[in-house]
This record gives structure tokens, sequence and C-alpha cells, in this order.
């Protein structure tokens, strides 16, 4: 897959399968940047056609896992000002039909919409704690979700 957008990974996973179901690596330290290794992992459910963000993250990076079940429209902006890709949209669509890994850097507005029929899974293997170390500092996000006139949207 093409990306347009610099320090922005994806990946398709390699789905291994046989009569028992599949298995995809999402990562191994050997193949991920030391700056990209995850501290903490959690996991969404997004019903059908809801969408969740845009955000940025000041020193978060963000590996996401769209493996399925569900597909997702996702849609990242270029928001760091040094960029020399300040500005740029890109979309992909990842999930069941495209399973993938996306790393997304600090300063990248990022949004996913559920673009199938059920319940979409997505798993995120953060680079930091949510919240820090006991959960005791600051939310690490630009939100733009609840902005009346967002520069971002997912239309």
């Amino acid at each position: 897959m093409e990306v347009k957008i610099p320090g922005v990974i994806c990946r398709p996973l390699v789905v291994y399968t046989d009569q028992r179901g599949w298995l995809a690596e999402i990562f191994r330290q050997d193949e991920t940047a030391p700056e990209h290794i995850p501290v903490m992992a959690y996991m969404s459910v997004t019903e059908p056609g809801v969408g969740r963000g845009p955000h940025a993250h000041r020193d978060q990076t963000d590996l996401f896992c769209f493996a399925g079940p569900g597909d997702f429209r996702v849609v990242l902006w270029d928001n760091r000002a040094d960029s020399p890709t300040f500005g740029t949209r890109q979309d992909f669509h990842l999930g069941a039909s495209c399973p993938a890994v996306l790393i997304v850097p600090p300063g990248v507005v990022h949004a996913y919409q559920n673009v199938g029929q059920g319940p979409g899974f997505v798993c995120n293997f953060a680079n930091r704690l949510y919240r820090g170390p006991g959960r005791l500092e600051a939310v690490d996000e630009i939100r733009f979700e609840d902005d009346p006139d967002p520069p971002f949207r997912l239309e």
C-alpha cells in the first residue's frame, strides 16, 4: 500500500490459515522501530456506521491492527507544520477485506468509521501509557470530535 504521509506505515498482515482458522503476526520487536514498540494495548468494538475521531497525539504513536471482523474507512491528515506533506489527507480501507497494521505517528490526525454490516474490532498497541503511569497525567490527545466546525471530517 502506498503511503503519502512520512512516518505513517501501512503493512498488510500476512495471514496464515489452516483447518483451525488463521493467525497473523501484528508486531515483532525485531521488525519494529524502537520508538514504535508498544507499552500498552487495547481493543475496541465499533458499531456499523459509527466513526471514532478525528484526533491526534502530541507524543504517542498508535500501532493499529485492523484484522476483522469488520471493515473500516481510515482517514489520516498530516497536521505537522514542519512536515513536507502538511495538509495531506490519505484514506485507507482496512479490516477483514484488507487486514493490515497502520502506524500513526504524533501530529497525524486520524479517524476511522466502521463501513461493514456488523460490529468491527480494532486493536491498538500504543507506545505510551494512557494518561501515563498510574493514569496520573493529562490525556495526550488533541481532539476534534466535538468541534462544531472541525477542520477534519470523515465525510
